[in-house]
């Protein structure tokens, strides 16, 4: 197994290889990384500390925890999952997790015990950690990246829970967050601006149009948010792995157009991200719904749990 020419990490071709969805058995994990089943296991399992049909059971398992704490069927999870019975899928996840699906509830999915630190992350990803084993180890961006498109996920579904006038009513007039962004005095203006910046920041970073503006409902923002997160940890990733963090980025969506430096737009979005979501929350208690504090800290407890 030759290393790659394209400069893409070939550790990260290899999961792929995985952890795609048309390989659910070794055969087709080693045809689609352009090995044999022998070469491909021994690098996995060397690289990884994990065997590929084991790390592949593992995380799916962990994404049908999540799925099942989203609202999905057993049975939706469990075929998603690659298995051919419900009941062989109880029985797993039973001996992975210490009790039945059913007794998944929102936010109580955590990750398993991992040699590696490799873990689904939602809605699409994985979270990969530098040397797990240690804490000196830990990436904090990529703490801080993953923790924000998941408490915004989170704090898009509790407004879902609210009724439309709720939502939409004006409860800090006057309130700006940036003055070229427009006032955010309601849930749902604060909510459309935290997944907008994303969208937009994109945008630029792809080279791609302006986006359109599009709905600003509970549900349509939560669509749109798991879109723009995806594309935005992959867009991290690759400036990370690049080591691209000082080149600068044209912004032609700007008039007139301006330069930035990539590692200060990941910043920002960052920082105002974490802003907003804490106007978010006080406006959430204002209109008497139970919020947690948003803590990078608590939400990494509740991921380790038990690891």
């Amino acid at each position: 197994m030759t290393e790659s020419i394209s400069g893409r990490d070939r550790l990260r071709e290899l999961l792929d290889a995985v952890l795609d969805e048309e390989n659910p058995r070794l055969t087709d994990m080693a045809e689609h990384a352009f090995a044999s089943p022998f070469h491909f296991t021994r690098r996995m399992t060397r690289d990884t500390g994990e065997a590929p049909v084991a790390l592949r059971r593992r995380v799916l398992l962990e994404r049908a925890a999540w799925q099942i704490g989203q609202g999905s069927t057993v049975t939706d999870a469990a075929f998603a999952a690659g298995y051919r019975s419900v009941e062989g899928f109880i029985r797993a996840f039973g001996r992975a997790y210490g009790h039945p699906p059913g007794a998944t509830t929102p936010g109580s999915a955590t990750w398993l015990p991992s040699p590696n630190g490799i873990h689904f992350h939602p809605p699409i990803h994985l979270w990969i950690e530098e040397n797990p084993k240690k804490d000196t180890g830990m990436d904090v961006l990529a703490l801080q990246i993953h923790h924000d498109v998941d408490d915004t996920a989170h704090l898009l579904r509790l407004a879902a829970s609210l009724p439309e006038e709720v939502y939409r009513e004006v409860r800090a007039p006057g309130s700006t967050v940036l003055a070229w962004d427009g006032p955010e005095e309601s849930i749902a203006a604060v909510l459309e601006h935290l997944v907008r910046a994303k969208e937009v920041w994109l945008a630029s970073i792809e080279a791609a149009d302006q986006p359109e503006q599009g709905a600003d409902d509970p549900a349509a923002l939560l669509e749109r948010h798991e879109d723009a997160a995806a594309r935005w940890i992959a867009a991290v990733n690759d400036i990370g792995r690049r080591g691209a963090w000082g080149d600068r980025l044209v912004d032609a969506l700007c008039d007139p157009p301006e330069s930035f430096v990539i590692g200060s737009v990941v910043a920002h979005v960052l920082t105002f991200s974490a802003h907003r979501r804490q106007l978010v929350r006080q406006m959430l208690r204002s209109a008497g719904v139970e919020v947690d504090h948003g803590d990078p800290i608590e939400w990494l407890q509740g991921r380790h749990h038990d690891r």
